[in-house]
């Protein structure tokens, strides 16, 4: 293996991995330099194992309260969570390796250990105990190190009693109670994972709403099915303290002046994550930082230091292994001098995968208005959905918001069973600039959840045929 390279990626997630095999398709001496499996969180202890669990908690959340809907008897229904657990792990660890046999068919080098700048086109690798073991060089450098639980003092991480989502994916039992700081998408997936379970859930979360950056109707419609539930919301609301005492940690809350004492057997911490930018000689180089992240040229994705490149979590939000791959993409495109677009921000889908689902792409009601558009909005409720009746499924529906001038699409949100697939319709008709006319004339077939894309469109324009 020879030490010299055209590109070295440093970080093996979905986006290092990525770039690593983009730049082997390319023609490019590559280097793709990993202390762990690839993949990354992502991959390991993310998106990929999260949805074997949740799936497990769909299925067996469906039969429990669903089953004689369709006429299914079932008597003495129970679950082995360590098999669901084991289920979850198997899976990470088949796609890590199939990772693994993709980048050595793409003719891309794989080192394993942790990269470390000794120059701006030099890195010396070291063993998980801080010893050199092999160096490299490389034209250019692009770095995937992602992010990692942000860990606030007041909410000291034990990794026993206080968890980051690591530890949640891998308990030995369910806890009978359980505390969720933070509604983003990581912990209201755990919030309905768990409680599907038999947990005792409470989440906490300091905004307005959970899932405080979607569509404010979607949130409210999302908390309302939590609270049946039994999912206890507190919103607009801060933790002070999280103290283990014995074998349980007491958290204390203050919403509005008013503090409050909570204790669960866990606490799940889900307030965030924060760029991986320390131990990796970035300061010594005079890599500029901001908010504990890299700071890069949107375009190119290049730092300030030439040469040198980052993408993914690590140089920000939104923090999704799909922006991470398409930056991936686009910055060894970028090198080999191909002229490709830059990547559409406003377009970038976002999903949760609790039950049920939501997904989304562009502004939200709310932010259209404020950004000055005069707007049209269309909604169709899965309630009239033929589709949605058979399987069972009328929870939610699809809201449409497009500019009134021109018929643009701004933004789609949607809540319901399939929201996580049927989203891809809108971000393709978002970034080809399809306008409510052009929907409203795409056929779509019949009997689907997809329809209600169609129905919400015409619902704005007055066209709407079922409701």
């Amino acid at each position: 293996m020879s030490n010299q390279y055209q590109i070295a990626v440093l970080g093996g997630g979905p986006g290092g991995y990525v770039a690593a095999i983009r730049a082997g398709q390319l023609g490019f001496k590559t280097v793709l330099i990993d202390k762990d499996n690839l993949g990354g969180i992502c991959l390991n202890w993310g998106c990929i194992p999260t949805k074997s669990l949740l799936k497990n908690a769909e299925i067996y959340d469906n039969i429990k309260n669903h089953s004689a809907d369709f006429g299914i008897k079932v008597q003495g229904l129970d679950f082995d969570f360590t098999r669901i657990i084991k289920r979850s792990r198997d899976i990470a660890e088949r796609m890590a390796k199939n990772v693994e046999i993709l980048v050595k068919k793409n003719k891309v080098d794989r080192i394993r250990g942790f990269g470390k700048f000794i120059s701006s086109n030099e890195l010396e690798i070291l063993d998980n105990n801080g010893n050199k073991i092999n160096s490299i060089s490389a034209d250019k450098i692009i770095i995937a190190t992602g992010a990692r639980p942000k860990v606030l003092p007041s909410i000291p991480v034990d990794k026993k009693f206080i968890i980051t989502s690591s530890e949640a994916m891998v308990l030995h039992e369910v806890p009978k109670e359980m505390i969720i700081i933070g509604a983003g998408a990581i912990g209201i997936e755990f919030a309905y994972f768990y409680s599907v379970l038999g947990s005792k859930v409470t989440i906490v979360e300091m905004m307005d709403t959970i899932l405080p950056i979607e569509d404010k109707e979607v949130s409210e419609t999302l908390a309302k099915s939590f609270k049946k539930r039994g999912i206890e919301i507190f919103t607009k609301t801060s933790v002070e303290k999280a103290i283990v005492n014995g074998n349980k940690v007491l958290v204390t809350i203050n919403s509005n002046g008013k503090r409050k004492e909570l204790s669960a057997d866990k606490v799940l911490n889900a307030i965030g994550v924060t760029g991986n930018v320390e131990g990796f000689g970035l300061e010594e180089l005079g890599v500029e930082l901001f908010k504990n992240h890299i700071k890069v040229n949107k375009s190119t994705y290049e730092t300030n230091i030439k040469g040198i490149y980052a993408i993914g979590d690590v140089i920000g939000p939104p923090w999704l292994a799909h922006v991470a791959s398409q930056e991936g993409i686009h910055c060894v495109e970028k090198i080999k001098g191909i002229t490709v677009q830059d990547i559409d921000y406003t377009s970038i889908p976002g999903c949760t995968f609790c039950q049920p689902q939501v997904a989304s792409v562009g502004l939200t009601e709310d932010k259209a208005k404020e950004s000055g558009y005069e707007i049209k909005v269309g909604k169709f409720p899965f309630m009239a959905s033929g589709k949605a009746f058979a399987i069972g499924e009328r929870e939610g529906f699809i809201k449409i918001i497009f500019d009134a001038k021109y018929g643009e699409i701004l933004g789609v949100h949607i809540i319901g069973s399939e929201a996580t697939e049927m989203i891809a319709e809108a971000g393709l008709a978002k970034s080809l600039e399809a306008t409510g006319e052009s929907i409203i004339k795409t056929v779509h077939a019949h009997p689907t959840l997809a329809e209600a894309f169609m129905e919400a469109a015409a619902q704005a324009y007055g066209e709407a045929i079922h409701i």
